[in-house]
């Protein structure tokens, strides 16, 4: 059964398609764009999406879905369907799990669970170091025979800065992506937000921008020695900033960045509490960073944004900043804030968030998806950007319900989500966009 989507406003970043436009889908393709398309089958399903925008799905580079060992925060499932209501049809889960993604058989294992019960497509990453304790490199080529295409330590970095290079090395030799969180740990003590006046006026320890610069600054500069394909996640300061304008003023192509809505909409200013639900890693940082974020991703610098959907417990998310979990969900709120936030205010055109959110990310790791063009897999997303609604996170699909953003008006609702030609999630309540 093929699927028509009749009459949406079709968005593409590759071909700069912007226009009323019928998408006509069948065997797991696009097999169609254009105006006036009739459905071929009988049984075809047929979408009106007059008003509605139509783009690809989101990919995300950075999601942690805590399986195994952490399911009452996440799992497979319910990971899955939280980014399908997001209009997240691809995403790179983190190896940080009980136990780490750091073998053959633990991959072979996270595959198999991934093709039972996903609703979409997962790219399981692998640890660079066994158990991510930084101690002995992981079973990189296992991994890779096991499809394995992305290595990160997320949650941690490698400390010592030899066998950091030795990762990148073999990550190089192997043609893996190397997602890198950039957090020298000693700098960071105790600190749970940034170290700012408002800190100071909470009387929480704070985490300088330093934490984050240093390994950054280690990790560039290993990355242009050993020539791997380094992605930098969830930058955070203006100082990465200069450094990746440095990274192409060099001429280097085999780095690339992320930045996550929350840095890129909130600062320190806004946390006007000790509250938790405010406590992230890398932290929300000073105004002045978050515009040099913006400009970053303006101009290129900054190429994919990705949530670091980090769900928690409700019990680890209470009390103090001090002792709860770091770690914000995403998976349901990035395109409304993106669009409402940035493209509603003038910081990016739409086009720039599909880029962003869609072919970018695809790119980076090598993927024919996140475009609207004939013969690119369909998946792709039907969105409501006229209607305002309030995001309510007790609504979410996903167990995590830790989010700073409950209660915030925004708009960009994603109404259908179709992954390999088949639709994962609608939204049954939006009557703008319908089955005829």
């Amino acid at each position: 059964m093929g699927i028509l989507i009749r009459g949406g406003r079709a968005i593409d970043a590759q071909t700069h398609l912007d226009g009323i436009r019928d998408i006509y889908i069948d065997e797991g393709k696009i097999m169609r764009i254009g105006q006036g398309l009739k459905q071929e089958k009988a049984e075809d399903r047929v979408l009106d999406a007059a008003g509605c925008i139509v783009m690809p799905g989101i990919v995300d580079l950075h999601v942690h879905l805590r399986d195994p060992g952490q399911t009452y925060k996440e799992d497979i499932g319910s990971g899955s369907q939280a980014a399908a209501a997001g209009g997240t049809t691809t995403i790179v889960a983190m190896p940080n799990t009980i136990p780490v993604i750091d073998s053959s058989v633990q991959a072979a294992i996270a595959r198999q669970k991934a093709a039972r019960e996903a609703k979409i497509h997962i790219l399981q990453a692998g640890s660079l170091t066994k158990g991510q304790e930084g101690r002995e490199l992981s079973d990189m080529a296992g991994m890779a025979r096991e499809g394995i295409r992305v290595l990160s330590e997320d949650g941690k970095s490698v400390m010592n800065a030899a066998l950091c290079r030795d990762a990148f090395r073999q990550a190089h030799r192997l043609g893996m992506l190397v997602c890198d969180h950039c957090e020298d740990i000693n700098l960071r003590g105790e600190g749970c937000m940034n170290e700012d006046e408002n800190a100071r006026r909470l009387g929480l320890p704070g985490i300088s921008n330093s934490v984050e610069d240093v390994l950054t600054a280690r990790d560039i500069l290993l990355a242009m020695e050993t020539g791997v394909r380094l992605h930098l996640c969830h930058v955070s300061t203006r100082g990465v900033v200069e450094m990746l304008r440095l990274v192409r003023k060099l001429g280097y192509d085999n780095i690339t960045a992320e930045a996550c809505p929350h840095h890129l909409i909130l600062s320190s200013s806004d946390i006007l509490s000790d509250d938790p639900m405010y406590k992230m890693n890398p932290p929300l940082r000073r105004p002045e960073d978050v515009q040099a974020l913006r400009d970053g991703l303006r101009e290129g610098l900054i190429q994919a944004i990705s949530t670091d959907h980090a769900p928690h417990a409700e019990d680890e998310k209470k009390g103090s900043m001090k002792t709860a979990a770091f770690g914000i969900v995403g998976l349901e709120t990035s395109l409304p804030l993106i669009y409402t936030e940035l493209v509603e205010k003038g910081v990016l055109s739409l086009e720039a968030m599909v880029e962003k959110m869609c072919l970018n990310p695809a790119r980076i790791l090598g993927l024919p998806c996140g475009r609207l063009t004939q013969g690119a897999p369909a998946d792709v997303i039907v969105a409501d950007m006229k209607t305002s609604y309030r995001i309510d996170r007790n609504s979410f699909v996903s167990k995590g319900r830790n989010t700073p953003f409950n209660g915030r008006q925004v708009r960009g609702r994603v109404l259908v989500t179709i992954c390999q030609g088949d639709v994962v999630y609608q939204q049954k309540t939006f009557p703008a966009c319908q089955e005829e």
